[in-house]
């Protein structure tokens, strides 16, 4: 028996999804998440041998949700799944360990070889990008290790200071005290290795990372 989990916050999305897989596949379970913090609890709680992970969903924005998991289950296979078919970010997330990207215009037949050979222990991406497809930069790597060190509370603070908000501005946000707003700043500076916000934003800005989704703080 195969374990399957697709975290995407847009329902229609996971039932074609859904669809796909079962028509491609039997023996298979299929589980649902629609946030980070439901998808870590699926993991949690069960045996997946696929994670099918959107980029953009609360908690997740852009590149986070795929550095958190990947650090908090590092024998866990991701499929990072997106509406953006682009090169460069495809090339980013395998650089990083991605067994796959699967981007949302995908036939069924395209679904069923990404997985097939994912599960497999290859890794696919879409034919239309292969040969473009290049590798991470040490830095950037180093970079990616050091925000996937944040919590999910640290990321939405650097993401703030990124767009240039104040911690009193942070604070009303993310309906924290200041001074744990101030907390937070201070393990992000620890963590990244850095000791100043310019550096934060810096750092925030080569990830790519988004700022929270209003329902996610």
């Amino acid at each position: 028996m195969v374990t399957l989990l697709i975290a995407d916050d847009h329902p229609l999305y996971r039932d074609a999804l859904k669809g796909a897989l079962s028509m491609a596949f039997n023996d298979l379970t299929i589980l649902e998440s629609g946030d980070l913090n439901s998808t870590v609890s699926a993991l949690e709680a069960n045996d997946v041998d696929l994670l099918m992970l959107d980029l953009h969903m609360p908690g997740s924005s852009d590149l986070f949700g795929f550095l958190h998991i990947q650090k908090t289950f590092s024998d866990l296979p991701i499929a990072v799944v997106s509406g953006t078919e682009d090169a460069a970010l495809i090339s980013k997330v395998v650089g990083l360990g991605a067994m796959g990207f699967i981007p949302k215009t995908a036939s069924a037949q395209e679904i069923k070889d990404a997985v097939t050979n994912m599960l497999e222990g290859d890794i696919w991406v879409p034919e239309s990008v292969r040969q473009q497809i290049q590798d991470v930069d040490e830095t950037f790597s180093q970079l990616a290790e050091n925000v996937a060190s944040l919590t999910p509370s640290q990321y939405k603070v650097l993401c703030y200071m990124r767009d240039g908000l104040l911690n009193k501005q942070i604070g009303y946000n993310l309906d924290i005290a200041e001074a744990t707003v101030k907390a937070h700043v201070t393990a992000i500076f620890r963590k990244l290795g850095i000791n100043n916000r310019t550096q934060a934003v810096l750092i925030a800005s080569q990830l790519q990372l988004e700022p929270p989704l209003k329902e996610d703080v």
